[in-house]
């Protein structure tokens, strides 16, 4: 995913304990190909703002990557574009979790115990969070010298939003975990990673899609308007040389303005970010499993952390 996209599934996955549940997936939107490096940049926001994860996927790489990375996820070797999600590897088991009988008790049962009202402890755990991952960021990690750069604001901005958002407010959870744990059951994703694998890439992202909408609206709720955020997005060239472009990628994260510079690069025509593809092919090229050490895990450190803020009481309820 773009750099924008992660920040997005970084704060909807710690904020899932508040999330809704799902409506239907809007049906994808044939849109011109962009024929200049910001226009590939706004296309893959426009997607984002529509929940759009079948076209987001089709725009963020060429088409015979598109086909490998299908053909990848259909022989379980891959959940692109989800693994650019933080804790990607638990997102069957957390589905699972949440569709279990009795998942609502169960989750609000532990949430009661060990967040509500814990307001000073969340507000801590989000500032140590954020200077953890910025540490983190800035050193280590298979990021780019642009996406390091990028990833830092991101950091900050969603650290000081977490340590406003009441999301010890237990009022707000009684309300929003019996929809989060609905919203899980009717994407019918509940399986495990085979499931994921059965139905496809685009039939999974087809019904994560209205999850996603569902958890941003959530997060309205508790400060973070994440569609009114990627509705300040600009991007405008810096420059461009051949078959290489640099854009200035311009918005604001709850409250705060980011400003970043992202590689493009033009493939047979169309324009694609470097970053992405780059991740992309390395997802395309993955062994099968337990046939190679896992590349992520200690890319995904600082996110992991989080579960102790936001994400535990889910975690204690899945296997």
């Amino acid at each position: 995913m773009t750099s924008i996209a992660r920040a997005i599934a970084a704060l909807t996955l710690l904020a899932a304990l508040l999330a809704a549940g799902c409506q239907r997936a809007p049906a994808p939107v044939v849109e011109p190909t962009p024929t200049e490096p910001t226009q590939a940049v706004e296309q893959l926001i426009r997607d984002l703002r529509r929940n759009d994860l079948v076209s987001y996927s089709r725009h963020a790489v060429p088409p015979a990557l598109h086909a490998r990375l299908d053909t990848a996820w259909t022989e379980g070797r891959t959940r692109w574009p989800l693994t650019d999600l933080p804790l990607d590897d638990r997102l069957p088991a957390f589905i699972d979790a949440l569709s279990a009988p009795g998942a609502e008790k169960q989750l609000l049962s532990v949430y009661r115990r060990q967040f509500s009202g814990a307001n000073a402890e969340l507000r801590s755990a989000a500032a140590t969070l954020g200077l953890f991952a910025t540490q983190y960021l800035r050193a280590e990690g298979d990021y780019s010298d642009d996406e390091r750069a990028h990833y830092v604001q991101l950091v900050n901005a969603i650290s000081r939003w977490a340590q406003k958002a009441p999301l010890g407010d237990l009022q707000r959870a009684r309300q929003t975990i019996p929809q989060l744990v609905a919203g899980a059951r009717h994407t019918g994703l509940a399986g495990g990673p085979e499931r994921f694998r059965e139905l496809g890439m685009r039939h999974s992202l087809e019904r994560m899609g209205p999850f996603f909408e569902r958890m941003k609206r959530v997060l309205k709720v508790y400060g973070l308007d994440v569609d009114a955020d990627l509705a300040t997005a600009r991007a405008t060239l810096i420059e461009r040389n051949g078959d290489r472009a640099r854009v200035r990628l311009a918005y604001t994260l709850a409250g705060k303005a980011i400003e970043a510079e992202l590689a493009v690069e033009r493939r047979d025509g169309h324009w694609y970010l470097s970053d992405a593809l780059r991740h992309a092919e390395a997802e395309a090229a993955r062994p099968p499993a337990g046939t190679a050490p896992a590349p992520k895990a200690a890319k995904k450190a600082p996110v992991a952390r989080a579960q102790t803020a936001a994400e535990a009481p889910a975690a204690a309820a899945a296997p």
